[in-house]
């Protein structure tokens, strides 16, 4: 499931709790910047062999829209 492995990645990289990562979780409420946003990225492009356009990243707030955008090019 797409979710729970970003859930894992997001853990992962920035030593946060999995139980306050929701499909509602926005980058602010988990204390990700644009930079870290940026890493986590890099990380999902590798982990599903897929490209995310500058222009998509800016528009994800949630972890959902991050979710939704994988589900919908794989």
């Amino acid at each position: 499931m797409v979710f729970e492995r970003i859930k894992e990645m997001i853990c992962d990289q920035f030593d946060i709790p999995e139980e306050e990562i929701t499909m509602d979780s926005t980058m602010e409420d988990l204390d990700i910047d644009s930079i870290d946003a940026v890493d986590l990225a890099m990380s999902i492009e590798d982990e599903f062999d897929i490209d995310i356009p500058d222009n998509e990243l800016e528009g994800f707030k949630s972890v959902g829209d991050v979710v939704r955008f994988v589900e919908s090019v794989q």
